[in-house]
């Protein structure tokens, strides 16, 4: 159980929260108490001191096992309402319970602190992991690039008598693939950076989503592809209010690994349709699907599909998942029984029917 937000909380406000418990439980057995014996009671406040073990530090604790025991003897113990103990057997009970209390503080305190020892080390070496894969991502996917720019750019600038119109041409598109790799690398690890800050907040507009879904496919073109795009959009899809470069970016990501992954002569189909206030987005391509055993896994930072042969640094849908969050949505991947996958996006946002222009469904 994850009790942060209890951790949080001011030292102040942990002594009255204790006290409070260990009232109310106590409220509660004194009413119970024609039914219930003292002994259960006892019972019962060890119960509510070691819920304050679990979440509150050391002294707090202490006062809420002080107090518990206190009260045990004041309102349960005969003779009730005094602090006298009329037997030993009840006396040797009383002191028992408080070293209970305590031993039983103490110890929760001491587990809460192991496991916070043991989950400080694995989130240090997971950071380290991540770390090592993001520079050995970067290492390839960065220098790579920068490597050809460089390599044709020398080429061109050398003035070699040797090279043909059609070299000229073939290194400068080679320098324009390389320059828009690069670009997306940037631009993934920005957006990465602007999820990670837990300060990203949606720009809410009207969009238009045949707008949104033409401008990531033409995007997409500008790199030359071979597979086949297919644009599906309901023509009276209305406008939706929404932060419009996340929600284009978040098809662009979608489209961008449909391409990593596919063959070039496979073809992928972008449907947007609305169900009243939630715009859904499929993004789906008929190539090979994703492994079973790593679906639940492709969303994670840095993760790259086992003897995947293709680049990325593993942050394309790990940005998607995170960006359709920030706007209120959620996305599924499904693999398609007659091959292929399917990404659904579904965002609920507010609609208005009031467009200016008719949009008919195009084919790329």
């Amino acid at each position: 159980m994850n009790w942060f937000f209890f951790n949080n909380i001011s030292k102040p406000k942990q002594y009255i929260f204790s006290i409070l418990l260990i009232c109310i439980v106590a409220g509660i057995c004194y009413a119970f108490s024609p039914y219930i014996g003292y002994k259960v009671v006892a019972f019962t406040l060890l119960v509510a001191v070691s819920l304050v073990a679990m979440t509150f530090d050391i002294l707090p604790v202490f006062v809420a096992a002080i107090i518990s025991a206190l009260i045990w003897d004041f309102f349960f113990i005969p003779p009730r309402f005094t602090l006298h103990v009329g037997s030993t057997e009840d006396t040797i009970l009383l002191v028992m319970y408080f070293l209970i209390a305590l031993v039983n503080a103490v110890l929760t305190y001491k587990i809460r602190e192991v496991e916070k020892t043991v989950k400080q080390k694995e989130e240090k070496a997971n950071a380290v992991k991540l770390y090592n894969t993001l520079l050995n991502s970067l290492s390839h996917e960065l220098r790579t690039p920068i490597a050809t720019i460089i390599g044709a750019t020398d080429n061109l600038q050398a003035d070699n008598k040797n090279l043909s119109e059609r070299n000229k041409y073939d290194l400068l598109s080679e320098i324009s693939k390389a320059s828009f790799r690069l670009n997306q690398q940037v631009e993934n690890l920005l957006n990465m950076s602007r999820l990670e800050s837990g300060f990203l907040q949606p720009k809410l507009d009207w969009c238009d989503i045949n707008e949104i879904i033409y401008n990531a496919v033409k995007r997409i073109e500008e790199n030359k592809i071979f597979q086949r795009i297919t644009i599906n959009i309901n023509p009276e899809i209305p406008l939706f209010k929404l932060d419009k470069g996340m929600l284009e970016q978040i098809v662009y990501n979608l489209l961008n690994n449909a391409i990593l992954y596919t063959a070039p002569d496979r073809n992928i189909q972008v449907i947007a349709t609305c169900y009243t206030d939630l715009l859904e987005i499929i993004v789906e391509d008929n190539g090979k699907g994703f492994p079973e055993e790593e679906i639940k896994n492709v969303f994670d930072k840095f993760y790259r599909l086992k003897n995947s042969k293709t680049g990325g640094t593993g942050l394309g849908l790990s940005i998607v998942k995170g960006f359709t969050e920030a706007l209120g949505g959620a996305v599924a991947l499904q693999n398609v029984s007659t091959g292929g996958a399917k990404f659904t996006i579904q965002i609920p946002a507010k609609t208005s029917h009031l467009k200016t222009e008719k949009w008919i469904r195009r084919t790329y």
